[in-house]
C-alpha cells in the first residue's frame, strides 16, 4: 500500500469493547442497544416484583431436554439475583414412569392423577428425592444461585389427607393437601436460599403420600402469599376446544369464574384438569394471578415476568375491569384484541 492510499479501517477491539464506528462495529452497537433496551424494559418489572415470592411449577419437556433444563435453571437464578424470591415446585412424571418401567411397576392414571400403590410409592420416592430434586438443585447451583432441596415431608410442609379422583375413584397412596406449613420455606427464603420442593406429603398417621405437583404448587403459592404462580407445560397455554383443529383457540386471558365453568362442563383436556383445579383453588385463596406457559420456549418465565407482552395464558380473579399489563411508569399503545382472548384484552397488553 502506497503512502497515498487511504488507510483501511477495521474494528479495534480491546476486551471486547467497540472502538470504531464503521459498518461492522455499528452493527454490533445496534445489537448491544437491543440488549440494553431489553434490560431497560425489564427494570420496572424488577422493581415491581422485588422481594416478592414467585412459585414456579417445573414440569413437562423442560425437565427432560438438556438445553431447556439448563436454561430454566439460569433463568430462575436470575430471578433470585435481581431480588425476587422464586420457589420451584416439581413432580417428575416422566422420570417416575421411566423408573417404574425399569422396575416392572405398572403405571395407571385416573383423571390425570397417578394411581399409587406401595410399589409405586417406592418408585415415586426414589425418582423425586433420589433423582429429580438433586438434579434441579445442582443445575440451579451451577447457575450461581443458592438452591436447597426440600421434601414436602420436611417440617410438616405438606400435610395431606387420602385423596380420591374427582369421580371418587380410590387412588391409593395419593395425598390431597389439607394444610401447608410454610415455616421451613419462610426460613429458607429469609436466609437467602432458593427452595426446590419435591411433592411428597405425609398424612395424620405419618404415612407418606404422592402429591400431584400441580396441586401442591397451587397450595404452596396460596400459603406463601405469592405474587405469581407459574406452570410450565408442554402446550402454549390453555385452549378452548382442544384437539379440534378447526375450532381450538388459545386463551390469552381468562377469569377464575370461566375456568370453573370449563371444569364443570368437562371442557378441559385430562392433563390440564389438575392444573386448573389448583389454580382456581389458589386464586380463591387470594393468589393475584396464575400463568400457564409453554416450557418448551426458552426463557418463557423471564418473558412472562419481565416484559410488557407476556406469553401463554393468564388467569385472574376477575376480568370485569382488566388492568393493562404495564409496570409503573411504562406506557403502552392500544392494540387490536388478541386472537383467542375470552376477555377482549389487548394483544400484548396484560395485567
Amino acid at each position: 500500500m502506497s503512502s497515498s492510499d487511504p488507510p483501511t479501517t477495521t474494528p479495534a477491539l480491546s476486551g471486547g469493547r467497540i472502538t470504531t464506528a464503521d459498518d461492522v462495529s455499528a452493527e454490533r452497537v445496534e445489537i448491544a442497544q437491543e440488549k440494553a433496551a431489553v434490560l431497560r424494559e425489564a427494570l420496572p418489572w424488577i422493581t415491581r416484583f422485588h422481594g416478592q415470592t414467585v412459585v414456579i411449577k417445573y414440569g413437562g419437556n423442560a425437565m427432560v431436554d438438556q438445553q431447556l433444563k439448563r436454561s430454566f435453571a439460569a433463568d430462575v437464578a436470575l430471578l433470585h439475583f435481581v431480588g425476587l424470591k422464586p420457589v420451584i415446585v416439581h413432580g417428575g412424571g416422566p422420570q417416575i414412569s421411566e423408573l417404574a418401567g425399569k422396575l416392572g411397576v405398572e403405571s395407571s392414571f385416573v383423571d390425570g392423577l397417578r394411581v399409587t400403590d406401595q410399589a409405586m410409592m417406592d418408585v415415586v420416592r426414589m425418582a423425586l428425592l433420589g433423582q429429580v430434586n438433586p438434579e434441579v438443585v445442582g443445575l440451579v447451583q451451577e447457575a450461581g444461585a443458592p438452591a436447597v432441596g426440600v421434601a414436602g415431608t420436611d417440617a410438616g410442609l405438606l400435610q395431606v389427607n387420602p385423596a380420591t379422583s374427582p369421580g371418587g375413584v380410590d387412588l391409593g397412596l395419593v395425598g390431597e393437601v389439607e394444610r401447608v406449613d410454610t415455616t421451613y420455606l419462610d426460613e429458607q427464603l429469609a436466609d437467602g436460599f432458593l427452595p426446590v420442593v419435591a411433592t411428597i406429603g405425609r398424612d395424620a398417621d405419618g404415612v407418606e403420600r404422592n402429591v400431584n405437583a400441580d396441586v401442591a404448587a397451587g397450595a404452596i403459592a396460596a400459603a406463601l402469599g405469592a405474587s405469581k404462580l407459574v406452570y410450565l407445560t408442554d402446550v402454549p397455554g390453555l385452549y378452548l376446544d382442544f384437539g379440534d383443529p378447526e375450532k381450538q383457540a388459545l386463551v390469552s386471558e381468562v377469569s377464575v369464574d370461566r375456568l370453573e365453568r370449563m371444569l364443570a362442563d368437562d371442557e378441559l383436556h385430562t392433563g390440564m384438569r389438575p392444573k386448573v383445579r389448583s389454580i382456581t383453588a389458589a386464586i380463591r385463596d387470594g393468589l393475584p394471578q396464575a400463568h400457564i406457559l409453554d416450557g418448551r420456549v426458552l426463557h418463557a418465565v423471564l418473558i412472562e415476568i419481565f416484559t410488557d407482552e407476556g406469553v401463554g395464558t393468564m388467569v385472574t380473579p376477575s376480568v370485569s375491569a382488566p388492568q393493562p399489563r404495564t409496570a409503573p411508569g411504562v406506557q403502552t399503545r392500544p392494540t387490536a384484541p388478541r386472537a383467542g382472548s375470552t376477555t377482549g384484552s389487548a394483544a400484548g397488553v396484560r395485567p
